[in-house]
């Protein structure tokens, strides 16, 4: 125990090892319940909690996986970059169904604060939940919200979003290759993303584009949407 409290890489470890057993149970049964990042947060919770390893000993090396974050976000403009001339043909469409997707997330979170007697901190919190951690920690902690609850939501977002996107896809009939991108990328960042870009190569470029454009709006709107709580 010793030993693992004093090493600084105990997080990168744990971290790889869990989200590997994820991706070997995804890769083995093919059911999104078994999505690798849900998998890995169960695991290293259960580890913790177990051998009563403090999350700050935990941290301290795991930390060093989210400064990945932003090149990995930004390398989704490549495929965005390939389908760059669907994207101009389109752009008026696009644009409308990111704007709507925004603002149906803003306005779901106001709606549900409003039925569960959210406090204006934990109301702030929630606001940025589909958009990537990246952006809407600064949004939570501009607003003055709880930044790890907004991270724990984003994540949670995510990850649903990951798991539901092909089946609610399917189930409202939606077989438009951009709407579908554009749907995933809105609501649930880059964890939803890669499951857009496991749909096709459209959906992948479409979701990587509305993850940076809904992230600059939701900046204008989750500020005015504060004001009304």
């Amino acid at each position: 125990m010793e030993f693992f409290n004093n090493s600084v890489f105990l997080g990168v470890m744990l971290s790889l090892l869990a989200y590997g057993i994820g991706a070997l149970l995804k890769q083995r049964f093919k059911l999104a319940i078994f999505n690798p990042l849900l998998i890995a947060v169960i695991i290293v919770i259960a580890v913790l909690a177990v051998s009563g390893i403090d999350y700050k000993v935990y941290n301290e090396g795991a930390k060093y996986i989210s400064y990945l974050l932003t090149p990995a976000t930004i390398c989704l403009a490549i495929p965005l970059y390939e389908q760059f001339e669907l994207l101009k043909s389109n752009w008026k469409a696009i644009a409308v169904g990111i704007f709507s997707g925004v603002l149906a997330s803003l306005g779901s979170i106001l709606a549900m604060a409003v039925l569960f007697g959210f406090t204006h901190q934990e109301y702030v919190s929630f606001l940025p939940k589909s958009i990537t951690t990246a952006i809407g920690m600064g949004i939570s902690e501009e607003l003055g919200g709880y930044v790890s609850i907004t991270v724990a939501i984003i994540v949670l977002t995510g990850v649903l979003g990951n798991m539901c996107a092909e089946s609610v896809c399917k189930l409202f009939k939606i077989e438009e290759p951009i709407a579908k991108g554009i749907a995933i990328g809105t609501a649930s960042h880059a964890i939803g993303t890669s499951k857009a870009m496991e749909l096709g190569d459209i959906e992948g470029a479409m979701s990587s584009l509305s993850i940076v454009v809904s992230g600059l709006i939701t900046v204008i709107g989750a500020s005015v949407f504060a004001q009304f709580m």
